[in-house]
């Protein structure tokens, strides 16, 4: 395992890409409405990047079509925006997207309503928000990416929800995805120990009911096994000598 602590300038160039990022995920978000296409909402990421100077992240990585991944309602990561994907009332999109500002990445997630959304899909949402939240305040020097995880994994088992286990967290900065992995499940004091200067993506995958989940034909999109609902929420961090440093901002503008 290979892990690269960030150099000064690379952290001053990532904060900027980080809030580049949120700016133009939080747009999308906010264009998130009934009767929208989840292809329209690509089609914004891509311009919003273009007007912002940046690279999409995920456009061609690995051969995925799309600047953003669009996830509806049952879908975990990976969804692929579609002219045919129309959005309804009650829906739950999460929206991952991705920026490469002068070599460097940023990335993050939010999962939004569309309109109107039951009581038990707001609370799958708020639940796997503040799980996020809970995972960050576990990520210290010192302390390992099994605190990071079980923080996570302690705070949604009590309601009966799933942690993914397929698809993880991880270290970034010139590569999209870098050492080391960053579980949302796991013990307390075990894993990679963090430290200063890391950058690392804190993104809990969190099913409504079983965590097993299903590949679709196109190779890309995954389901839950159960049908049931999922929602992702992702920071991407820095590792201080103290409090954790978020540099991606969607929150602030979600909060005020």
């Amino acid at each position: 395992m290979s892990i690269s602590l960030k150099s000064p300038a690379e952290i001053e160039t990532m904060r900027r890409a980080c809030h580049i990022q949120s700016d133009i995920l939080n747009q999308v978000c906010a264009a998130v409405a009934p009767g929208v296409s989840t292809a329209e909402l690509n089609l914004l990421s891509e311009n919003l990047c273009r007007e912002r100077k940046v690279v999409p992240g995920f456009k061609n990585y690995h051969g995925f079509p799309a600047a953003i991944c669009a996830s509806v309602n049952d879908r975990v990561v990976h969804g692929i925006p579609s002219d045919s994907e129309i959005l309804a009332e009650g829906d739950i999109i999460s929206i991952d997207f991705g920026v490469i500002l002068d070599g460097i990445y940023a990335d993050a997630c939010r999962t939004v309503g569309v309109g109107a959304i039951s009581g038990e899909a707001e609370k799958l949402l708020e639940r796997t928000r503040e799980s996020l939240f809970r995972g960050i305040a576990a990520a210290r020097a010192g302390n390992r990416t099994g605190d990071i995880g079980h923080a996570v994994e302690g705070f949604v088992r009590q309601f009966g929800y799933s942690p993914v286990r397929e698809t993880v967290g991880h270290g970034i900065g010139r590569n999209l995805h870098e050492d080391p992995e960053v579980p949302n499940w796991g013990k307390a004091k075990t894993g990679v120990e963090l430290r200063e200067g890391m950058t690392i993506c804190i993104e809990p995958i969190i099913n409504f009911g079983t965590a097993e989940i299903l590949t679709s034909k196109d190779g890309w999109t995954t389901r839950t096994a159960d049908g049931k609902l999922s929602a992702h929420f992702e920071h991407q961090i820095l590792i201080t000598d103290g409090e954790p440093d978020i540099l991606t901002n969607w929150h602030r503008a979600v909060d005020s």
